[in-house]
C-alpha cells in the first residue's frame, strides 16, 4: 500500500498495483518449483523482457523505491502525466509528407517518443491501459508499412519512409525498440509474429540493406541507423541483426572509400556498423570529430544501444570497448560547453543546444550507472532535474537522494581528435569561475559537418559570447526556413573561412573549401600548458591550409594580478613564399565604443568582395589612419571588451557586417572588425583582448570602462622566438616570449633582447 499512497494513484491504477504487490509476495513465498522457475526466468534469463533499457530486476528495485527518490518520482510524474494527455488525445496516424518541421513529420516525431514513454509506464506502474495503447498504434504502423512507399521528398540521399530520410525512420526505430521490449510479454506469440514479420523486419531491411549507402558508413547517421538494428534484434532475438549493427552489411558492394554525397565514407577502409563508429570519430580523449552538436545527436544511439547491448550482451563489455571511450565521451562532451552549459558551435552546431537535452540526461545517467560512478555527474543531473525512468536513472536518483553528489570540475583540457588523437584536436583555457574561457580549435576536418577554420577561435565571459563562432546555417524543424535543413548559406558563410576568428589568404577558404582536401590534413599541437593558472598557454601549426605558407598561433590566457582583470594575447605568425593579401576578422558582439583610430563610415553598404563568403559581408566603415597600436572598445551585456593589436601604417582595420547577399534574411546581421594586411609574405599578427569593466543601467555608472593596456610591442621575431611586452596603463610591463621551433618542455632557451638576457626552461617564458 506504500507504492499507492505515494504514487497518488486513481482506484484502478492503484489496485493494480495493489494485486501486483501481493502476487510478488506470494510468488517470492510459494514453493512450486514451476512458479519458481518462471520467476528465475524473469529476472536471469537474457530472454526475458524488458531487457534493454529497463531490465527485470530493475523493474522490480524501482518499484520497491517509488515515493522515497524525488527526482524519480518527479520524473515518472511528469512523464505519466504527458502520456495520460496523449492516450487521451486517441492515436494520430497522418500519411508521410513533410520534412522536418511540418506536422506528419513532427506527429511521427512525437508518436515514437510517445510510444517509449508509455512502455516505461507500463513496466514501471503495471497498469495495462500503457501496454494497449502501445500495442493499438504500433498495429496501426503495421498496418500502415506493409503499404507505404518510399517518402515523397526526394532532397535526401537515403530516403526514408516515415519520415524524408532513413535518418529519422531509424531514430523512430531505436525508440520503439524499447517500447516493444516493454509489452513483449504483454503481446500473444501471433501479435509479436504480426508485428516481426510485417513492420520490424522490414524496417530493419529497408534503412540497413536496402540503403547501404545510408548504413555501411562512418557517420553519426549511420550510428543512429546500427543502433537501430541492432536494438530491435536483441528485443526480437534475432542474432543476425545484432551482427548486421556490430559490424555493417559485409557484402554491400561499396567502393571502400566512396562518399556519399552527405560527405561521409562509406564502409571506410572496409569498416562498417556500430563498432566502427566507436573506433573512427572518437578520439582516446572522447572526442567527436564532428564536434559537440553532433556528438550531443549521437550520444544517444552510441549510449542507448551501449546500455542495451551490457544488459542483453554483458559478454561483448561495450563500456570497456576502446578503453571505456564510450564513457569517456561523455566527460569530454561535458568540458565543450560553457558556463551555463550551452555546448560550444564548433563545425556545425547551434546555439543554445545544452547539458540539458534529453540526450545529455541519458549519457549522464548511463555514464554514472556504469562507470565508476563520478560524484560530479550527480550535480550535472540535479541541474538537468530529470532521469531515465530506467535501472541508471534509479541509480542518479539514489546517488542523489544519499547526497553524494560533488561539483562537476571544469578544467582547462586539451582534446585531442582523430582514431589515434593523432589528428589536431580542440584546447579549453578556462580561468577559475569561467570568467574568461578560451575555445581553440586546431582539429581535424569534422567529417561533412565540418567547417574550414584551422586555427580559429572563440571566447566567453562566463555565459556571454564575447567573440563567437557563427555555428551552422541552419533552422534545426523549423519549416518555413528550407524545410528545417540546412540552408544554401551554410555552405556559402558559415562553412567558409571567413566567418570564423580565423585567417584567410587572399580571399580563398583553407584548402581552397575542398572536402576532399581537408580531409586529409588536420593541424597540430606545437604545445599546450594548463598547470601554472597565471598564465595558460596553447600553440598549434597549419601547414596545408595554404600551400607555401605555414601558421603558427599561439594563445595565451593571462591571469596575472599585477596586470588587472585576465586576458587573451594571441600571436598568428605566418611564413610564407609568396606575397598575400591577409585577412583577420573577429566577430563581436554589442555597441561600438571607441577607436584610438579614425576611420571613414561607408554611405552606402557595399558587399566586401565577390566569393567564399565574402559576399555575405557588407563593408560599414574602413580606417583613415592607423598607428602602431590599434585599440578598438565595445560594449556587449553592460559589459566593456577592447581588442588591442599590433599594426602597421599600410595596415587597414574594416568593420564588417553579415548579412550581404542574403535576400531571404538567412543570415544573423552580426558585426566584426576585420585586418587587412596586403601585399606581404611573413608576417605576424598580436592582439590582446580584455574584458575589463561593466555598467549598471540601473546606478547608471560605469566601472573601468576603458582598455587596461597602454602598449603591446612586438620585441623580437624569429624563425625560433617570438617576444611580446605588454604595458598596461599602470605602466607595469610583462614580457612574453614563445619558442616557435623547439616546444620541449624540457629544453633550455637563452636569449637577449635589447642587452637583457632571458633565460628559461620549457616552452615559453613570461615574466
Amino acid at each position: 500500500m506504500l507504492i499507492v499512497n505515494r504514487l497518488k494513484m486513481n482506484s484502478k491504477s492503484a489496485l493494480t498495483i495493489f494485486v501486483f504487490v501481493i502476487a510478488v509476495g506470494f510468488y517470492s513465498c510459494n514453493n512450486d518449483s514451476q512458479n519458481t522457475l518462471d520467476k528465475t526466468e524473469q529476472t536471469n534469463n537474457s530472454n526475458a523482457h524488458p531487457k534493454l533499457i529497463l531490465t527485470a530486476q530493475g523493474v522490480k528495485d524501482i518499484r520497491a523505491q517509488l515515493g522515497t527518490i524525488p527526482i524519480f518520482d518527479k520524473t515518472l510524474a511528469a512523464v505519466k502525466e504527458e502520456i495520460d494527455a496523449e492516450i487521451a488525445s486517441g492515436i494520430h496516424m497522418p500519411i508521410p509528407k513533410d520534412y522536418s518541421g511540418g506536422y506528419s513529420h513532427d506527429r511521427h516525431k512525437r508518436n515514437f517518443v510517445v510510444l517509449q514513454k508509455a512502455g516505461v509506464l507500463y513496466q514501471i506502474l503495471d497498469d495495462e491501459k500503457y501496454a494497449k495503447y502501445v500495442k493499438d498504434m504500433l498495429m496501426q504502423y503495421e498496418a500502415m508499412y506493409k503499404t507505404l512507399p518510399v517518402h515523397p521528398k526526394t532532397r535526401s540521399y537515403a530516403r526514408g519512409k516515415l519520415f524524408w530520410q532513413c535518418l529519422n525512420d531509424s531514430n523512430w526505430l531505436v525508440y520503439v525498440s524499447q517500447a516493444y521490449d516493454c509489452i513483449y510479454n504483454y503481446l500473444s506469440e501471433d501479435e509479436r509474429q504480426q508485428l516481426e514479420t510485417n513492420l520490424f523486419r522490414p524496417f530493419a531491411d529497408y534503412i540497413s540493406v536496402e540503403n547501404p549507402q545510408f548504413y555501411n558508413r562512418v557517420h553519426n547517421h549511420s550510428t543512429w541507423g546500427n543502433a537501430a538494428v541492432g536494438m530491435i534484434g536483441l528485443v526480437m532475438d534475432d542474432d543476425e541483426l545484432v551482427q548486421r549493427a556490430l559490424y555493417g552489411i559485409k557484402d554491400a558492394n561499396l567502393d571502400a572509400n566512396a562518399k556519399d554525397n552527405d560527405g561521409g565514407f562509406i564502409n571506410k577502409d572496409g569498416k562498417a556498423g556500430f563498432l566502427a563508429n566507436l573506433e573512427e570519430p572518437f578520439s582516446p580523449d572522447g572526442y567527436y570529430t564532428e564536434g559537440p552538436y553532433y556528438q550531443r545527436y549521437a550520444m544517444y544511439p552510441f549510449l542507448i544501444f551501449g546500455e542495451a547491448l551490457q544488459n542483453a550482451k554483458p559478454e561483448l563489455e561495450i563500456f570497456k570497448y576502446k578503453d571505456s571511450v564510450l564513457l569517456k565521451s561523455v566527460n569530454a562532451l561535458l568540458q565543450l560547453s560553457d558556463a551555463k552549459g550551452d555546448f560550444f558551435p564548433l563545425n556545425d552546431g547551434q546555439k543554445g543546444m545544452s547539458t540539458k537535452t534529453n540526450a545529455l540526461v541519458s549519457a549522464v545517467d548511463i555514464t554514472y550507472h556504469f562507470g565508476n560512478q563520478d560524484a560530479g555527474l550527480l550535480s550535472v543531473a540535479k541541474a538537468q532535474d530529470k532521469v531515465m525512468l530506467d535501472d541508471t536513472g534509479l541509480s542518479v536518483a539514489l546517488g542523489l537522494k544519499e547526497n553524494k553528489e560533488a561539483p562537476f570540475n571544469k578544467t582547462s583540457i586539451n582534446l585531442s581528435d582523430g582514431s589515434d588523437g593523432d589528428e589536431g584536436g580542440v584546447a579549453i583555457l578556462r580561468t577559475q569561475n569561467e570568467d574568461l574561457t578560451l575555445v581553440f580549435k586546431y582539429a581535424a576536418q569534422g567529417l561533412s559537418h565540418g567547417h574550414y577554420d584551422k586555427l580559429s577561435f572563440s571566447l566567453y565571459d562566463k555565459t556571454d559570447e564575447v567573440l563567437q563562432d557563427y555555428g551552422l546555417a541552419r533552422y534545426v524543424n523549423i519549416e518555413q526556413k528550407g524545410g528545417g535543413n540546412y540552408l544554401k548559406e551554410n555552405k556559402t558563410w558559415a562553412k567558409q573561412t571567413i566567418a570564423h576568428n580565423t585567417l584567410t589568404i587572399n580571399e580563398t577558404s583553407h584548402f581552397n573549401g575542398k572536402y576532399d582536401v581537408g580531409s586529409q590534413h588536420h593541424s597540430v599541437l606545437h604545445y599546450f600548458s594548463s598547470e601554472d593558472e597565471t598564465i595558460q598557454v596553447v600553440s598549434a601549426k597549419e601547414d596545408n591550409a595554404y600551400p607555401g605558407s605555414e601558421l603558427l598561433r599561439t594563445m595565451a590566457l593571462i591571469s596575472d594580478e599585477e596586470l588587472g582583470k585576465p586576458f587573451i594575447l594571441d600571436i598568428l605568425k605566418v611564413n610564407s613564399n609568396t606575397k598575400n593579401q591577409y585577412d583577420l576578422p573577429f566577430y563581436y558582439f554589442g555597441q561600438v565604443l571607441s577607436t584610438n583610430f579614425e576611420y571613414e563610415t561607408s554611405k552606402t553598404l557595399n558587399v566586401l568582395e565577390s566569393k567564399n563568403g565574402f559576399q555575405h559581408l557588407y563593408l560599414e566603415a574602413k580606417s583613415k589612419k592607423i598607428s602602431n597600436n590599434s585599440q578598438f572598445s565595445w560594449m556587449h551585456q553592460n559589459k566593456f571588451y577592447s581588442l588591442t593589436t599590433v599594426t602597421n601604417p599600410n595596415d587597414e582595420i574594416l568593420f564588417t557586417r553579415i548579412g550581404a547577399n542574403d535576400p531571404d534574411f538567412n543570415l544573423r546581421r552580426d558585426p566584426a572588425i576585420q585586418l587587412r594586411r596586403k601585399n606581404t609574405d611573413n608576417t605576424l599578427f598580436v592582439s590582446v583582448i580584455e574584458a575589463h569593466g561593466n555598467y549598471s543601467p540601473v546606478t547608471e555608472l560605469a566601472t573601468n570602462s576603458r582598455s587596461e593596456i597602454k602598449e603591446l610591442k612586438v620585441l623580437l621575431d624569429t624563425e625560433d622566438y617570438t617576444a611580446i611586452a605588454i604595458t598596461t596603463v599602470n605602466d607595469k610591463t610583462k614580457i612574453f616570449i614563445t619558442a616557435n621551433t623547439n616546444a620541449s618542455k624540457e629544453a633550455k632557451h637563452a636569449l637577449e633582447i635589447n642587452g637583457t638576457s632571458y633565460n628559461w626552461t620549457g616552452t615559453y617564458y613570461f615574466k
